[in-house]
């Protein structure tokens, strides 16, 4: 079996999707294998990344990565979910927020008990049954343990916002110390083998060739590797996701330190808000057919909440995905394999579980083309269905303030996402679609959260009487705020935890 093996693998391009790759597959591969990772100090990798979702939490444990390391290493962060502000109308807010809604009775989501609590007019604002929706409120955090189990306290959901630069640089010490190789140079020629049309080597400016039996193209939207040399087409999906720019700047800290990203709709896109430790990152998602650069540019300095640390980084991109994300003895990991604004803080998750597929089906030196085609049609799936969350964000609008939202409103959308809508309109019912990556909570809380109102909800709640259904959904709003209470804030949190010493 042994003859069977790749030796060689060459990761191309560095950044977040670089050195997340580097190292998972020195953590999982050992010694056995030759990892080898270039990159260019000349590109800049976009960094955009620093929002993340609670998988990530499951890539350091697998690595096993601490905590509080990982957080001081990286200027991190709690985020217990996003603030959405003016995208249903105009003075709107609500929270997306990891974890879940109450506790359900019975067979019977809590949510639909609200419901009907809430379309009788009994029952307070959806955020209030969720701690990962009203401790961010309050500025509070607190990291679920496992003797919490059976308090909304054990049910706190978190992920990070982290430094995507110094996150890089952490994995780098982390792989290297793991026998990754790393090769500074710029690639100028990919040289295909011609009896199969596999990548055999890539060259860099000095002359120097690398050769590999298995190619990990990183190397982000340029797409060296799975693009340029392979020719995989890219799927453009601007028809529906009309944002195709973006602009970066950080700022100074300002109190209170939030456990939350923030996104807030502007008149032709949305303006992030994610806070560190040791500033605020900041940046301008909007439609070039609808905006200037100026205009853009001008909106997200006069908004940001304490001084300007840097001049802006523009960043252009289109939204879609390659058709094939494995191709010969070539993946694309990150940004080379798709695009998605940062809307749901998912690109991070998408390199994540880029690299667990890969490793799942793991290639001998032979690459079969079945393998190949299950990993391809995993990917599809999962690009697909985050795609109609984010065109969801857009759709789901009363906003009719500026042509850019009335095009949101009339654009024709998915079957699948129209749907969904459809479901959920009639009685509030969600399903969740296989491994996709939303769940449930998620959908109801951004559906509901831009306006979509279902006429009715699932009869057996009425199975119940109603007095029985409000001192329920009482007792747990009085229990999750009794229990936000008591949370410390989420500064006082990361000073005893996990404070930066930079």
């Amino acid at each position: 079996m042994a003859g069977n093996m790749l030796r060689n693998i060459v990761i191309v391009g560095g950044g977040t999707a670089g050195w997340m790759t580097a190292a998972a597959l020195s953590n999982v591969l050992g010694d056995r294998y030759r990892i080898r990772l270039v990159e260019s100090d000349e590109i800049a990798t976009i960094g955009v990344g620093e929002a993340t979702i609670p998988l990530i939490k499951d890539f350091n444990v697998a690595l096993e990565i601490d905590e509080n390391e990982f957080l001081r290493q990286t200027q991190g962060t709690y985020k217990l979910g996003i603030e959405f502000v003016n995208w249903g109308q105009i003075g709107d807010s609500y929270i997306h927020g990891f974890g879940k809604i109450g506790h359900d009775l019975g067979l019977i989501p809590c949510y639909q008990y609200w419901l009907k609590m809430h379309q009788a007019g009994e029952a307070s604002d959806l955020g209030n049954y969720s701690i990962n929706t009203l401790a961010p409120r309050k500025s509070k955090y607190l990291r679920s343990e496992p003797e919490m189990a059976g308090s909304p306290l054990g049910d706190i959901a978190n992920a990070f916002h982290i430094d995507a630069s110094l996150y890089a640089k952490f994995l780098r010490r982390y792989a290297e110390a793991r026998g990754v190789l790393r090769t500074e140079g710029r690639i100028v020629q990919t040289v295909l083998r011609e009896a199969d049309g596999f990548i055999d080597c890539v060259v860099l400016a000095n002359g120097e060739k690398i050769s590999g039996d298995f190619f990990i193209d990183c190397s982000g939207t340029r797409a060296l590797l799975i693009g340029d040399a392979l020719k995989r087409e890219y799927e453009d999906w601007s028809h529906w996701l009309p944002c195709d720019r973006a602009i970066a700047v950080p700022c100074e800290s300002v109190a209170p330190l939030l456990p939350y990203t923030r996104s807030t709709a502007h008149s032709a896109g949305w303006q992030w808000r994610i806070p560190l430790q040791h500033r605020i990152g900041n940046g301008h998602v909007y439609s070039s057919r609808f905006m200037s650069q100026d205009e853009a540019t001008a909106i997200l300095l006069s908004k940001l909440d304490g001084k300007q640390l840097a001049e802006p980084r523009y960043i252009p991109f289109v939204p879609g995905r390659r058709k094939q994300t494995w191709h010969k003895n070539c993946v694309a990991v990150g940004l080379s394999s798709g695009f998605f604004e940062p809307i749901e803080s998912t690109n991070i998750h998408l390199i994540q579980s880029a690299i667990a597929r890969v490793i799942r089906l793991f290639p001998a030196i032979g690459f079969e083309q079945a393998d190949i085609d299950e990993y391809n049609a995993q990917t599809q799936f999962e690009y697909e269905r985050i795609r109609d969350f984010i065109i969801l964000h857009y759709k789901a609008t009363q906003r009719d303030d500026s042509p850019f939202w009335k095009h949101c409103r009339a654009m024709e959308i998915p079957a699948t996402l129209q749907h969904r809508m459809d479901l959920f309109s009639s009685n509030g019912r969600v399903y969740r679609e296989g491994s996709e990556l939303f769940g449930e909570v998620s959908w109801v809380q951004v559906m509901h959260g831009q306006g979509i109102r279902p006429k009715g909800y699932n009869p057996l709640v009425d199975l119940r009487p109603r007095e029985e259904i409000r001192a329920y959904l009482g007792n747990i709003e009085s229990v999750i705020g009794k229990c936000v209470d008591v949370m410390p804030t989420h500064a006082e949190f990361i000073a005893k935890n996990c404070a930066a010493t930079g």
